[in-house]
């Protein structure tokens, strides 16, 4: 595919939401200025969650070098919210869509729209790679769970292509300015899962997502522990609500964590009054470990035998986390249908 379009190029508008990103807002736009694609046919609208940090200045002192940089509020300072409102604002004919805490290689957008222009699709998007934040001793493993097998499974994580192939869902998608005309926007009470969502529905209407190997998004992992908790417990706690509202499961590999924590739980809570079921928990948490420390032996090896002893807690931490927040969600959206009882606000995104 050809990496530059010519001056008739269409206009593209890029949506940045963001919050609280003063550490990451300026490598994403400086990606997007960096770009191979025509920067008069360029329209970039972050789209802030009412930063408390330095966000909000950082970005603003870009537009004010970049006129087709600008600065929208986003009151209710949850992601898709800022999806909508960008969507909304926008002029072009290609929507793409790039988190403050990614940024994405020079040929992305030009390649982007000459795959649009040139195929039958609706959206296009990339590999994500995972890149430590900084140099702390649990950085680089938490990015190396990130694109595991056993970490996450995803497969535009966890395996580059080599060749165009269809997808269920993409980093740093861009659209055709008509998909969301054809299906609507971005569901407002999906805090979490919102870009799987849409794109399930995209994909409902007959709509057509690639993956191209040509480009490449990178995003920063979280750089603790805690961070790594809370985002995955977000995760998980709005899948089931996910789930609820495509009306399919997207993948088995989804259920593994919640089913390992609930036989967890249900075990060992049962052994109280049924004492051979404590064997069952034995065997499910015995499992675990033999599993968790067999991949992290495996990627310690292949990384680097200093992450050996910090693997095995990033892995816990995610499964774990997932699992508890999925069984919250059922319990929440499945059970006591909190989704339908008025607008999802109580977990506002922060990094």
């Amino acid at each position: 595919m050809k990496n530059f379009i010519a001056h008739n190029s269409p206009l593209v508008s890029i949506i940045v939401p963001c919050r609280n990103e003063e550490r990451f807002v300026d490598r994403c736009l400086d990606s997007i200025i960096a770009q191979d694609y025509p920067k008069d046919k360029l329209e970039v609208l972050v789209v802030d969650g009412m930063s408390e940090d330095g966000t909000r200045e950082i970005v603003e002192e870009y537009a004010k070098r970049h006129p087709f940089i600008r600065l929208l509020d986003n009151p209710e300072k949850i992601t898709p919210c800022a999806f909508n409102l960008g969507i909304k604002r926008a002029k072009g004919s290609f929507i793409a869509i790039v988190g403050a805490h990614n940024y994405i290689s020079n040929n992305y957008l030009s390649t982007a729209v000459d795959y649009l222009q040139s195929n039958e699709v609706d959206g296009v998007g990339s590999f994500g790679v995972c890149i430590p934040i900084d140099n702390k001793f649990i950085s680089k493993p938490i990015s190396i769970v990130m694109q595991s097998k056993f970490g996450v499974g995803s497969s535009f994580r966890t395996n580059c292509p080599k060749e165009v192939v269809s997808a269920d869902t993409v980093a740093s998608p861009v659209y055709k300015r008509e998909v969301f005309k054809k299906i609507g926007l971005f569901d407002e009470d999906l805090v979490r899962g919102q870009d799987a969502e849409i794109n399930a529905r995209l994909r409902k209407n007959g709509g057509i997502i690639i993956l191209v190997p040509e480009v490449v998004s990178y995003y920063y992992a979280r750089d603790s522990l805690g961070k790594l908790w809370k985002q995955h417990f977000q995760y998980g706690y709005f899948k089931p609500l996910l789930v609820k509202k495509v009306g399919k499961i997207f993948t088995l590999r989804q259920l593994i964590p919640p089913l390992f924590v609930g036989s967890l739980i249900a075990s060992l809570v049962s052994s109280a009054f049924f004492k051979p079921l404590f064997g069952l928990f034995l065997f499910v948490s015995g499992s675990y470990i033999i599993a968790n420390l067999g991949f992290s032996f495996k990627l310690s090896f292949e990384k680097g035998l200093e992450y050996l002893f910090a693997l095995p807690s990033v892995f816990a931490t995610l499964h774990f986390s997932y699992g508890i927040g999925y069984l919250k969600g059922i319990w929440d959206f499945v059970i006591f249908k909190k989704d339908k009882k008025g607008k999802i606000k109580d977990m506002p995104l922060t990094r």
